[in-house]
């Protein structure tokens, strides 16, 4: 960071900086224009400004913030810690802590209050909120609200439609795609518009009693737990016979089966056919048994980027099946001839690579340390290899590098895996047919045992995995693991200690 402040010393300290939003552009020709106000558009608008660079963001929602704080993994989080909090609370009477000192403790799911809390909730997420303003105007960053596009081939205007039907061109040397995208609705599925997205679960002014999530990714698997430690009557309706396959098969089977052992009705190999609105709420029809009759119905089956709407295929943008931004190593979108543009750069989901908030982040500063930084940083780029990612379930789980079955399909029988299936002592207290279970792999590959892969799930888990992503990010092995000294008593000595 020392190279970045010595840069921002440099830079004139007059600089106007306005409010957000700006109604118009400023005069001359900018430097670079982000369309999309979320993390990676945050980050390389603002990083770019660091460095001196004229910078604009348009974003097209009221807030900053994109997905993640707004309707994503802040307000997810906040939730996830209700949830949590709701399972300590019951627990408490395996370690004698009694409602008062006549009486044992009677187990009980406290009551939330949804209504309450979610105003508390969003009250946080727009004090984060006016946080972004302030630092996007600290760093003289010109903040636009409008819908964002490309408007020529080559990539140096962009369109700001307003909300009042108007709009201006921004020129402007280089063009930054961070529009991220949204939940998707399978609209093939008569009545599915009868149900919500994750967007919609933040919206929702009282908690449902009766609910039905399809999907078996980590949104789904995260508020179908929600909806369950808080008390909710909660279906989880599944394609195959697991949920999280794109993770390690042990964090799928550990997950699936602690799921429905704490009461979520996970209905395998069954497909959504159809909904109706009944005087009692939703009903539910599969193809798999009789229908659900449910209160609210939530969608969480994949996010569509928002490719269209920003211009991309206007600049020449080449896209995938499922229309994410084809891009380079420095984020350069691909053209029709498979070169790749000078100026023109896409990040974030928008581009289907991992699509984490830090990643979008990461990749949007290391954009702008290459664009405009010191001669040492005209290489830097983001490597996609070994990002760490957590699932926010009932036990967290958390990933970094190669699956089990990744790794074998890429090294064959080089590979050696090491597990661990343990009781977190947490859990010394309780009854037998209540105790959460833990479970680790570490995936090694080649005579020195380089570590290619860690998968954890398990109380704990969402927090000791950055350490150890740090370690594989700088090669270890499984000697180097063997040789740390374990912490006892913690789950995490488990790591350290497979053999």
């Amino acid at each position: 960071m020392s190279i970045l402040n010595s840069f921002r010393r440099s830079i004139h300290t007059s600089r106007t900086l306005q409010m957000p939003p700006v109604n118009a552009p400023s005069q001359g020709l900018y430097d670079i224009v982000v369309i999309g106000g979320g993390s990676g558009g945050l980050g390389a608008a603002r990083r770019s400004a660091q460095y001196g660079a004229k910078a604009a963001i348009i974003e097209a929602q009221p807030k900053l913030g994109g997905t993640c704080v707004n309707v994503g993994c802040v307000p997810k989080k906040i939730m996830w810690h209700a949830a949590d909090l709701a399972h300590h609370i019951n627990h408490a009477r395996y370690y004698e802590l009694a409602k008062d000192v006549s009486d044992s403790y009677t187990p009980h799911k406290p009551r939330f209050a949804w209504s309450d809390f979610k105003k508390k909730r969003d009250a946080y997420i727009e004090r984060l909120n006016g946080i972004y303003d302030r630092n996007v105007s600290k760093d003289g960053v010109e903040y636009h609200h409008g819908w964002g596009s490309i408007s020529n081939k080559e990539g140096t205007s962009v369109t700001v439609a307003k909300d009042d039907g108007t709009s201006y061109e921004i020129p402007t040397k280089n063009v930054v795609i961070a529009v991220g995208g949204h939940p998707r609705i399978p609209t093939e599925i008569p009545g599915a518009e009868l149900g919500i997205t994750s967007d919609g679960f933040f919206e929702l002014e009282h908690q449902p009693r009766r609910v039905a999530v399809v999907g078996a990714g980590y949104i789904a698997v995260e508020l179908a737990g929600v909806f369950n430690s808080l008390g909710s009557e909660t279906s989880l309706l599944i394609r195959q016979d697991k949920v999280l396959r794109n993770f390690d098969s042990i964090i799928q089977d550990t997950v699936t089966n602690e799921s429905e052992r704490q009461g979520i009705n996970v209905v395998k190999h069954t497909n959504v056919k159809s909904v109706e609105k009944t005087s009692n709420g939703l009903l539910v029809h599969t193809d798999s048994g009789s229908p659900l009759e449910v209160d609210c119905l939530l969608w969480a089956v994949g996010r569509e980027p928002e490719t269209e709407k920003a211009g991309a295929k206007v600049a020449g943008a080449q896209t995938d099946a499922k229309n994410h931004i084809q891009v380079d190593k420095y984020q350069a979108v691909q053209l029709a001839d498979k070169t790749y543009s000078k100026n023109v750069f896409a990040l974030g989901d928008v581009q289907g690579k991992a699509e984490l908030t830090p990643v979008a982040l990461a990749a949007g500063r290391r954009l702008g340390n290459r664009l405009y930084g010191p001669p040492q940083l005209k290489d830097d780029h983001l490597d996609y290899n070994n990002i760490p990612s957590v699932i926010f379930s009932h036990p967290p789980a958390g990933s970094v590098g190669l699956s089990e079955d990744d790794a074998r399909k890429e090294y064959g029988d080089d590979v050696k895996v090491y597990t661990s299936k343990f009781t977190s002592m947490y859990y010394s207290m309780f009854p037998q047919e209540e105790k959460e279970p833990s479970a680790f792999k570490l995936v090694t590959v080649g005579k020195d045992e380089k570590v290619v892969g860690l998968h954890l799930v398990g109380q704990g888990s969402d927090e000791m995995l950055q350490g150890f992503a740090v370690a594989i990010k700088m090669g270890a092995t499984k000697k180097d693991f063997d040789n740390t000294v374990a912490i006892h008593p913690t789950a995490a000595e488990e790591v350290v200690t497979m053999t």
